[in-house]
């Protein structure tokens, strides 16, 4: 499956903001409790953005981990690099890319982990069978996406501005389904996690944020819902005056995110 998709650094970085601001749970905190990484361990984390994932492994080790983490993009590679360094931390960056073969060694790492990226890979198969590749006998697989049920607030309040058919999401939309397959078919154990956290937007304009930071025209997912500059400030506009109408009767915006973990055991 050929993704057209691209994002911007600070998209990413701007919803992740949103959420650690206004989030009533803390995933960083649920995904030590699942994966409890210990002091010793080789950790690789795919599609490692801006290092988020990596820091927390490192601190949580007490910084006694062989942390490494891959991305693709050269902007969000910089920024976990520059952090590294004002951290003096050890973790290791590198540019990685899910779609071709993995430049490490057979039975590297105790355990892999990719927060919201892996799965937009072309070939499932060929991906998570690198993961396995490069994973020790007992080593684990942590992949996090979005379920279908994900932000259903923020989808609605699109839809009732726009009346028209939200784009299949990658993630959320093959998450439990063709994603969760492609791994139970490749390692010995597979099980799927869940995680809630209610997201509640205080004003209209963080919301407002979180839309662009979302729709932005970088984001190619979302192109069947504008064309062009002009298309999209309108588009904007309509889903800010529903976002308004809905705040003014509930008092708040509460958009829930629901995220699957796959916790696989090769």
């Amino acid at each position: 499956m050929d993704i057209n998709y691209q994002e911007t650094g600070k998209d990413l970085l701007t919803r992740i903001d949103i959420h650690e601001k206004y989030g009533a749970r803390d995933i960083d905190r649920w995904t030590t409790e699942v994966l409890q990484p210990k002091p010793g361990m080789k950790i690789l984390d795919v599609g490692c953005g801006a290092g988020k994932q990596c820091f927390l492994y490192s601190d949580y080790t007490d910084r006694n981990a062989e942390v490494t983490g891959g991305d693709i993009n050269e902007e969000l590679l910089e920024r976990a690099r520059v952090k590294n360094s004002e951290r003096k931390d050890h973790v290791k960056f590198q540019y990685l890319d899910f779609n071709k073969r993995f430049e490490f060694d057979d039975n590297s790492f105790d355990l892999l982990s990719s927060a919201f990226a892996i799965y937009y890979a072309r070939s499932m198969d060929f991906t998570f069978g690198e993961a396995h590749r490069v994973l020790k006998p007992g080593g684990r697989l942590f992949v996090t996406g979005p379920l279908p049920e994900n932000k259903q607030m923020f989808y609605d309040i699109i839809h009732e501005a726009t009346s028209k058919s939200i784009p299949p999401m990658p993630g959320s939309s093959r998450f439990k389904s063709g994603i969760y397959q492609a791994i139970e078919g490749k390692f010995a154990r597979t099980s799927m996690l869940t995680f809630e956290n209610p997201i509640t937007f205080p004003s209209v304009q963080p919301f407002i944020d979180y839309v662009r930071a979302s729709l932005s025209e970088d984001r190619k997912l979302w192109t069947s819902m504008f064309n062009g500059k002009e298309e999209y400030e309108e588009l904007i506009s309509s889903i800010e005056r529903v976002a308004t109408q809905w705040f003014k009767r509930d008092g708040k915006l509460v958009m829930t995110k629901v995220v699957g973990g796959i916790l696989a055991t090769k």
